[in-house]
């Protein structure tokens, strides 16, 4: 059964899975964390960091991860299949349709209003994710704040906009800097 349930959820985010891979990211929290329980914020956090730092597309790394978590490896086949099936399709049709049609006025402003919106996706998975980061469980202010993880965030920002480092280099550093910071935690403890 939690195969099925597996599948059908993740067919389900694949066909809303609109605006790429960091746009679908609510609607993954929101099944798989608010529906069906199959994960904690805390666990979904991890699991988009753990699909950051590997190779291919952070929706579909995130569906794999959730499935084999919830039920082994025929748990993460089905959750990938499912997740991959409605945008293949959608895909395959629009292509041939933008391929016809992508020189009409029409089709650019339908272009040109997509475009905000997958922005506004964006950015609440983002808002979400840096909540988990900074916050973790505990209710959002400044006394519950991770300072630490906050300085990490603003420092990681500054680098990537400054320096354009390397995806790979700088999400190392911050492993190195999470390890070094739980050794001196344990030493101070």
């Amino acid at each position: 059964m939690i195969y099925l349930k597996l599948f059908l959820n993740f067919l389900y985010i694949g066909a809303l899975a609109f605006g790429g891979g960091y746009a679908v990211l609510p609607l993954i929290s929101q099944q798989c964390v608010m529906k069906n329980h199959w994960l904690t914020m805390s666990e979904f956090s991890d699991l988009l960091t753990i699909s950051q730092v590997t190779p291919g597309p952070i929706s579909i790394n995130t569906a794999t991860f959730v499935g084999i978590k919830t039920a082994g490896v025929l748990g993460a086949v089905l959750s990938t299949l499912g997740f991959i099936i409605p945008p293949f399709i959608i895909v395959t049709i629009l292509y041939f349709i933008y391929r016809k049609y992508r020189n009409l006025t029409f089709m650019q402003d339908i272009l040109s209003g997509l475009k905000p919106g997958v922005v506004a996706l964006i950015g609440l998975a983002a808002v979400d994710i840096l909540i988990q980061a900074l916050w973790g469980e505990a209710a959002v202010s400044l006394n519950t704040l991770d300072l630490f993880s906050a300085f990490i965030a603003l420092g990681v920002f500054f680098v990537l906009r400054k320096w354009k480092t390397g995806v790979i280099s700088t999400i190392l550093a911050c492993g190195v800097i999470g390890v070094i910071r739980e050794l001196i935690e344990n030493l101070i403890h």
